[in-house]
């Protein structure tokens, strides 16, 4: 006959089971929407390692950044420039010594694969005669990443007060990048990255690196941070491994 107290214990021990082997929740990682399919082929490798997926949150780092200062529970923060993840930084919200450099990308003018027109992208640009009454859409340039570094060069080649009147102001980088998609811009500024991503639209040209501010993406665990796996992951996105999925879509290890 089982001992009464034995059968107690084995039954707690099965119902305390499903919390022991229980899977730690996966981080929720804050992404540069330009990194959609790259943190996404990540997300499935680190998976496949037999962790839980992490949980991405896409959009324009200016939108990110607000959202970790009004206190989201996330783990992980990309931002797709030093600005906005020096703003986290400054008001303490990230864990000391988790910020580091990632990824480099680079800025293109890109058109609907239809047009065949290439664009001359310096001092002698070409841009607003090819533009005439059409639209060029960009990330806004007053706040995010993509639209910043795009007014920065079109200002270095003294074509800005000629193209600013045309300019389709989007959300983010990808909302830029559809609207060329869409027939609704002539031209637009998005990364490299986000150009290979779309078989709609064709490089019409690519910005000098020296015509703006270096594109850094860097990387940080944030104070609010829960998972048990967000550190485990920060370190495989910094990984040769992680480096090198990224690598396949366009981007820069840094």
């Amino acid at each position: 006959m089982v001992d009464r107290r034995s059968l107690l214990c084995g039954i707690a021990a099965v119902l305390a089971a499903p919390r022991a082997f229980a899977a730690p929740r996966a981080p929720l990682v804050l992404a540069a929407a330009s990194l959609q399919e790259s943190m996404n082929a990540a997300a499935d490798a680190w998976a496949r390692k037999g962790h839980a997926r992490p949980v991405l949150s896409f959009a324009a780092s200016s939108a990110l950044a607000r959202q970790v200062v009004a206190g989201a529970p996330a783990d992980l923060f990309v931002s797709a420039d030093e600005p906005w993840m020096d703003d986290v930084e400054r008001r303490g919200l990230i864990v000391p010594g988790t910020r580091a450099p990632f990824l480099g990308n680079r800025l293109v003018l890109v058109a609907p694969r239809s047009d065949p027109r290439n664009v001359v992208l310096g001092p002698r640009s070409n841009l607003p005669a090819l533009l005439g009454d059409g639209r060029l859409a960009m990330a806004d340039p007053e706040s995010v990443p993509a639209g910043k570094y795009g007014k920065a060069a079109l200002e270095k080649f003294g074509i800005w007060p000629a193209v600013a009147p045309r300019v389709i102001r989007a959300e983010n980088v990808r909302a830029a990048l559809s609207f060329v998609e869409r027939g609704a811009a002539s031209f637009g500024i998005v990364y490299l990255t986000d150009a290979h991503a779309s078989a709609k639209v064709r490089i019409a040209g690519t910005f000098p690196a020296n015509s703006h501010p270096p594109i850094r993406y860097p990387l940080a665990r944030l104070k609010t941070s829960t998972s048990p796996d967000a550190e485990p992951f920060r370190a495989f996105l910094l990984s040769r491994e992680g480096k090198a999925i990224f690598t396949r879509f366009g981007f820069a290890p840094l």
